[in-house]
């Protein structure tokens, strides 16, 4: 597709002709929710911040743990059923990695949103509904911008069990890894 090329965003959109819009469009990120396109919102320094930490913090304890998995910041989307496209603010992908051209990842086992201001009722509400309907992920941590506090949302059985963290660490099994809050935390200003 080249950038002339027209398509109507204004009603719904499938993925591929999503990924390739997405592609020309010379500023600004996007997720697909229904169909329809979302521009998501500019973020601010604190969570910018807190991103980077939840990578850092992730990477390290893959590494640590020797577990076959791979972290990502955000710009890989998760494939949340035929008309959902979701780019988390880092996930980690378990088994094989996707390949270098990829945008999604195949086998995402947890998620991480940064709360925002303006998506604080999408991120604890429509995304962890979401996020849940793919059968690979196994956790979903929610990470506060104003203050020191993770909601940890995890799969058990066929039920979702939630726990606020404020001190600690939170454990990930599978695929067995534990962060630290006070790596997510440590070098930010709430």
């Amino acid at each position: 597709m080249n950038r002339d090329s027209a398509i109507d965003i204004s009603g719904t959109i499938g993925r591929a002709d999503f990924r390739a819009w997405a592609e020309q469009q010379p500023h600004g990120r996007f997720e697909r929710v229904d169909g329809r396109v979302v521009q998501m919102t500019p973020e601010r320094i604190v969570h910018v911040e807190l991103k980077f930490a939840v990578l850092q913090a992730l990477k390290n304890a893959i590494r640590k743990a020797g577990v076959d998995c791979r972290a990502f910041g955000d710009g890989v989307t998760v494939e949340v059923g035929e008309h959902t496209d979701y780019e988390p603010d880092a996930l980690v992908n378990a088994g094989s990695p996707p390949g270098p051209n990829d945008v999604a990842a195949p086998n995402p086992v947890v998620v991480v949103e940064v709360l925002s201001p303006g998506t604080h009722s999408v991120d604890t509400g429509e995304k962890l509904a979401g996020y849940f309907r793919v059968a690979s992920i196994q956790h979903y941590l929610v990470v506060g911008a104003r203050r020191r506090e993770v909601v940890h949302h995890r799969r058990v059985a066929d039920a979702i069990l939630s726990s606020v963290v404020t001190d600690g660490v939170v454990t990930f099994d599978p695929p067995g890894i534990v962060i630290a809050l006070d790596d997510i935390y440590r070098d930010v200003t709430l």
